[in-house]
């Protein structure tokens, strides 16, 4: 069930060509040195993180929040844990491969419809997380906030 509702994986550097982005949905970043890229997505323990966007500029957006926070920047706290475990951003993201689950729905809208849909999105993300825990018996790494420490509180950054 899950895996179906996610594209195939894609490299981070390409993953603007990924279908749906405009929209809101859930994510599955993998860390690996296979190349994945045109793959069926499937649960792999290369998975280290899982999110979810609601936001009206959708997936995109939140890929792109990611994608600064490795780089140096702030706004994402599951990118700020990835990067205090790799700070090199040049060197993570040729090992980063990405694959969305979009859902139809305008964010802007109050319409039953519309907010049952988004509902929807935020309770796949908590099952894709219960899923990856019956495989792999533990949250996928960087979601585990006990576990993996944010490189800008490590850093004295107030982020």
């Amino acid at each position: 069930m899950y895996e179906a509702r996610f594209s195939p994986w894609q490299s981070w550097g390409r993953r603007r060509k990924l279908r749906g982005l405009e929209l809101p949905g859930v994510y599955a970043i993998a860390y690996t040195g296979r190349d994945i890229s045109g793959k069926r997505f499937e649960w792999r323990k290369e998975i280290i993180y899982v999110g979810m966007t609601n936001a009206v500029s959708g997936l995109k957006w939140r890929l792109n929040q990611f994608d600064n926070t490795i780089f140096g920047k702030r706004g994402h706290g599951g990118a700020d844990r990835v990067r205090f475990k790799y700070p090199n951003y040049a060197k993570l993201v040729k090992k980063l491969y990405v694959s969305v689950a979009p859902f139809k729905c305008n964010v802007k809208s109050n319409h039953p419809t519309d907010l049952r849909k988004m509902g929807d999105v935020a309770k796949f993300e908590y099952m894709s997380f219960a899923h990856f825990v019956e495989r792999f018996k533990k949250l996928p790494k960087f979601n585990n906030k006990k576990e993996s420490p944010k490189y800008s509180k490590t850093r004295g950054d107030s982020a």
